[in-house]
């Protein structure tokens, strides 16, 4: 970070010329990238922006319009103030056009009542420049090394928008794409006011690199995602420009986030596949295998002396048969950011099921309740849940969810699958006119005739 004006009007070489600021005092804040001594009329070519311009004044114009003129160049160059000796060319004070020129322009002016040694005041402003960008690279390298060490520990995003609050104090937010919250951690703030209309707030900041700065919103956005697939915004509180400081520690934080999402799908699928393995074997046996019960209780889903239902997650949307086969990857990958959407249901919900793709049409569920649990109240808050994942999606997508009759024998599981997979089958298609999804469907006696339609599973009923 540049030190501003203010920090280096408090060095000793600027202090023993007794500074006093005539001018421009709201721009003391302004940052000094480099200090340069100027003593020719013609200023444009010597200077890029953000310099601290020292000089005795002798080159300056001589009359009124030329001073204002001259402050005006300097202004539009973008320099960060202008330091003038009153000992050569004025001696008591600056005249009353250039002090309201650089007002106008809110250009700070300093004046300098002793003569002052210009190359000790360079010596002095190059040292602090080069202190602040060896801290900068040093914070920025401990930035590296925190998030590099949070990434390889498989650290949740809970705990990486915690380091990010504890390395610049600021709020931040986890967001999807679309705009719903996924994590956040306020710095000690009210987490009423930062999240207060978050979604009409974040839909109004718009970025054209995948990191930048909204000014009026006071935010610092970067995209969060990886292999090409963005899937959310982290958001830090900003009001000024953020340092380079500040842009690192975003960007590492959002590497971090991502990798983690990544190791999680890939932990997931792993726990995707153990799933489908079971409910293949379920579905396509009538006998269920004998050691069943205990491979699904390994894997956190108890199937004694429980409750069972089948159900059946069906996009609305699918390829028709005779796909080609990329068409029919396109449908299995819709079928997997389903599936996993249902897994996240289930678990919002605290519903233990098994969950996998078992075939090219639906996402086929078990789930497994206490004997006394309401099925109905169950059944109910999970449906809605997943309606509002599937529908936060990566790719959001209508569905249709079959139930199967309740049992509570593991032998009689695969009756509940094969009707839940029938029933999601017999509900049209196409969405309903109203655009709405109804929660659930279960078997009733007057669809058996669509039913029977629809393949020979149905003498499982």
């Amino acid at each position: 970070m540049y030190p501003t004006i203010s920090e280096v009007l408090r060095l000793e070489p600027l202090r023993v010329g007794r500074p006093s600021v005539v001018a421009g005092a709201g721009g003391l804040n302004n940052r000094v990238r480099w200090v340069h001594v100027v003593e020719v009329p013609e200023v444009a070519q010597l200077l890029s922006g953000g310099e601290l311009v020292l000089t005795t004044g002798v080159a300056m114009p001589k009359d009124d319009d030329g001073l204002a003129a001259y402050i005006d160049q300097l202004a539009e160059i973008g320099i960060a103030g202008l330091v003038i000796e009153l000992v050569r060319r004025w001696t008591d004070r600056l005249p009353p056009a250039l002090i309201a020129a650089a007002d106008r322009r809110d250009l700070p002016v300093i004046t300098l009542a002793e003569e002052t040694r210009y190359v000790a005041v360079t010596e002095a402003i190059a040292g602090m420049i080069s202190e602040a960008q060896v801290a900068e690279l040093r914070a920025a390298e401990q930035i590296h090394e925190t998030f590099t060490a949070l990434t390889v520990a498989g650290a949740e995003p809970a705990e990486v928008l915690r380091e990010v609050v504890a390395a610049c104090g600021r709020p931040v937010v986890l967001e999807t794409l679309g705009h719903d919250v996924l994590a956040y951690d306020t710095a000690g703030e009210s987490a009423s006011e930062l999240l207060a209309n978050w979604a009409e707030r974040s839909k109004a900041v718009t970025v054209d690199e995948r990191t930048g700065w909204d000014e009026d919103a006071g935010w610092l956005v970067t995209v969060v995602g990886a292999r090409r697939n963005d899937w959310g915004r982290l958001v830090l509180m900003c009001p000024e420009e953020p340092n380079h400081r500040l842009i690192v520690l975003i960007e590492r934080a959002a590497s971090a986030l991502a990798v983690h999402r990544l190791a999680a799908r890939e932990r997931e699928s792993l726990e995707r596949h153990a799933h489908r393995t079971l409910l293949s074997e379920l579905v396509s046996s009538p006998v269920a295998p004998t050691d069943l019960a205990a491979r699904a209780n390994a894997l956190g889903v108890p199937l004694q002396h429980r409750r069972l239902v089948g159900v059946s997650v069906r996009p609305r949307t699918l390829t028709p048969p005779g796909r080609r086969p990329a068409m029919a990857m396109a449908t299995q990958e819709v079928l997997r950011d389903l599936a996993e959407a249902t897994v996240l249901a289930a678990r919002r919900t605290r519903v233990d099921a098994l969950v996998g793709v078992v075939d090219d049409t639906d996402v086929t569920v078990l789930l497994s309740l206490p004997l006394q649990a309401d099925v109905d109240t169950v059944l109910s808050r999970l449906s809605s849940s997943i309606h509002r994942a599937s529908a936060a999606a990566a790719q959001p997508m209508p569905v249709v969810i079959g139930v199967g009759t309740a049992v509570e024998e593991i032998s009689q599981a695969r009756r509940s699958l094969l009707e839940a997979g029938q029933v999601a089958r017999a509900v049209p298609v196409q969405p309903n006119p109203s655009g709405e999804s109804k929660g659930f469907h279960r078997l009733h006696a007057g669809r058996l005739r669509g039913l029977c339609t629809c393949g020979t599973k149905t003498k499982a009923f």
